[in-house]
């Protein structure tokens, strides 16, 4: 049976170490190029297309003449260091081909975890992609530490699905799917088809550690799973072998694990990112602004801004209240000290307040913004 994926227009596809190199470790042009043909087909199909590639330290590990993968952090971002290079070249070269221009985009967990990364991080992204171009993301490994590390692609993956408000994450693999045992030592198992929470019995089929050339087994692909279904992102796992299995996934065909998306309101994809974190400050709103943003999912404007409290930049937390409730969070498009200039004010008449013209003339867009309740 086919699935219908016709709505899906933003699609995140997530590539493994072991899926585009040689046992060796040494990158495998052909794998290379056959997923991108498959990503150039989708890109020309009107697709808006988010590569996130493992392999920079699998592909810096031949060059600084390793024999196995490393083990210590320091020698790990070596091998990132100098493989992330050669990984981004060989797909700018693939990609050219096809008249694409890729971005590299590297991240790491704070980028998702702070309001102000993730709001420049998802900016970027949105407008490499109205752009026509393709990033290629990957972790910051040369710099990333514990407090900051993803640790492996598939989490990431479903943050940067998160972030961009993708529809589809496809995961590829050695593997083809979730089974109901390990399929290497069980004959009997079967391929799991649909899968709509993950449940204590799902994460129990999770068995391995992946190959020696990735971070990520099962477990994290489920990791991955549940933050994609909890943010209405449909998700699938397949088979990196299988030919054209990037576009056969996205036009229905029935290909591996599906983890089917959750009905979500938009707002609750961004709830995550405000709730529990800290606010920097605090606007307090008129009634004609609390019912602009409460019925219409408008953007705050300073017209509508009647007290700024607190001290904080262009990206951080902020609180927005109306006779004493808090009806909203957001995230800051102008510091405290630009609000408190031109609370009040029409937005034609900033740029004469402020003495120039800032970057938004917005206190807060409606993208960054959740309604409380």
């Amino acid at each position: 049976m086919n699935r219908d994926f016709q709505a899906c227009k933003r699609i995140v596809v997530k590539v493994g170490s072991s899926s585009i190199t040689h046992e060796t470790g040494v990158i495998d042009l052909a794998k290379i190029n056959a997923l991108v043909h498959d990503l150039s087909t989708l890109a020309a199909e009107g697709y808006e297309v988010v590569l996130v590639s493992s392999g920079a330290v699998a592909a810096g590990m031949p060059a600084l003449k390793m024999l196995e993968r490393p083990q210590r952090l320091e020698e790990k971002q070596a091998a990132a260091a100098v493989g992330q290079g050669l990984l981004i070249h060989m797909y700018e070269a693939a990609f050219q081909a096809y008249g694409i221009t890729v971005a590299q985009v590297l991240l790491t967990k704070g980028d998702y975890l702070h309001p102000r990364r993730y709001m420049y991080a998802q900016r970027t992204l949105q407008s490499l992609l109205q752009f026509g171009a393709l990033p290629i993301v990957n972790e910051n490994d040369t710099i990333a530490v514990d407090e900051f590390k993803v640790g492996d692609n598939d989490n990431l993956a479903a943050m940067v699905a998160s972030i961009i408000g993708a529809d589809m994450l496809i995961i590829l693999s050695d593997v083809d799917g979730l089974y109901t045992a390990n399929p290497m030592t069980d004959p009997e198992s079967t391929l799991i088809s649909e899968i709509t929470q993950i449940t204590p019995a799902v994460l129990a089929l999770a068995q391995g550690t992946g190959s020696e050339r990735g971070t990520g087994g099962m477990l994290t692909k489920l990791e991955a799973a549940d933050i994609c279904i909890h943010s209405g992102v449909h998700m699938l796992i397949c088979a990196s072998e299988e030919p054209h299995v990037v576009t056969r996934a996205v036009h229905g065909e029935s290909i591996g694990t599906w983890f089917k998306a959750r009905k979500v309101h938009p707002q609750m994809r961004k709830r995550q990112l405000l709730f529990g974190t800290q606010m920097k400050g605090t606007l307090f709103v008129d009634e004609g602004c609390k019912e602009a943003i409460l019925q219409h999912g408008s953007s705050i404007l300073p017209i509508g801004i009647i007290g700024v409290e607190g001290t904080f930049e262009e990206g951080d937390g902020v609180s927005i209240r109306c006779q004493g409730q808090e009806i909203a969070r957001g995230t800051a498009a102008l510091t405290s000290e630009e609000l408190m200039q031109v609370k009040g004010t029409h937005s034609a008449d900033i740029v004469e307040r402020l003495g120039y013209t800032p970057r938004f003339l917005v206190a807060v867009h409606r993208d960054n913004l959740v309604r409380k309740g």
